[in-house]
């Protein structure tokens, strides 16, 4: 048990090239073994990541193409698919979050905790399609919302589904934090502790850094609060 730990724990931090790995290998076994064979063995490696969004993702690769395989499409069929996706998710950023949906109410309940003066600045890291934004401007209409987002299709889609707050394409990373007295993320358990360092480098005594499910490694949240499925973790940058 403790070498599945082990190896999942290093295939986290290969990712993507683990998933493209993964399906060379199925595609490899198919050649000589059959389909079946290799289908069963992109089910295997699958098993094998931790986050369940990514063993979907490598257990139905080769199951995904052989249907595609299968149907009459023309050659530039691909390369459109590879380029739409390129820019709905840049390569360089496939190590954060793919697109995880804050909850419309998610932030309901922040408010008596943690009040915020009128214009406070809030940062949605890695903002997406906009869902965490509205959920802050539901719990927070005079707080001033600003979105960072590295792919241009969901930044242009936030902008659009949020007109009110000012959302840039940019990496969440290269952003400084400093600006800000609220930074709110919803990313992967991998991403909290450069997210840690980060703030510890850039934010300044007296914000905030607020995280939906997943906890700062070593950090003591102010507060935690149940939200249906999911939690939401506050800290205080003293």
């Amino acid at each position: 048990m403790r070498f599945r730990g082990t190896l999942t724990e290093r295939l986290a931090g290969l990712w993507p090239a683990s998933a493209l790995v993964a399906w060379l290998l199925a595609w490899l076994l198919a050649q000589s073994w059959g389909w079946l064979p290799a289908c069963l063995l992109g089910l295997a490696l699958g098993l094998l990541h931790q986050r369940p969004w990514r063993r979907v993702v490598v257990a139905l690769g080769l199951p995904l193409a052989l249907l595609f395989m299968g149907l009459p499409l023309p050659a530039w069929f691909w390369a459109v698919l590879l380029a739409g996706l390129l820019m709905l998710y840049p390569w360089r950023h496939w190590r954060d979050a793919p697109l995880f949906l804050t909850p419309k109410g998610a932030l309901d309940g922040l408010p008596p905790l943690l009040p915020l003066h009128e214009g406070a600045s809030v940062l949605d890291a890695g903002c997406g399609s906009g869902a965490a934004l509205r959920a802050w401007r539901r719990a927070y209409p005079q707080v001033s919302l600003h979105g960072v987002e590295a792919s241009a299709l969901l930044a242009g889609w936030a902008r659009w589904r949020c007109p009110w707050a000012q959302v840039r394409r940019a990496d969440l990373w290269a952003e400084d934090w400093s600006a800000y007295d609220v930074v709110y993320l919803f990313q992967r358990p991998e991403s909290m502790q450069p997210a840690l360092d980060k703030a510890r480098r850039e934010m300044r005594p007296g914000s905030w850094l607020v995280s939906l499910d997943f906890a700062l490694p070593g950090g003591e949240p102010r507060w935690e609060l149940p939200v249906g499925r999911h939690r939401l973790l506050v800290y205080a940058r003293n």
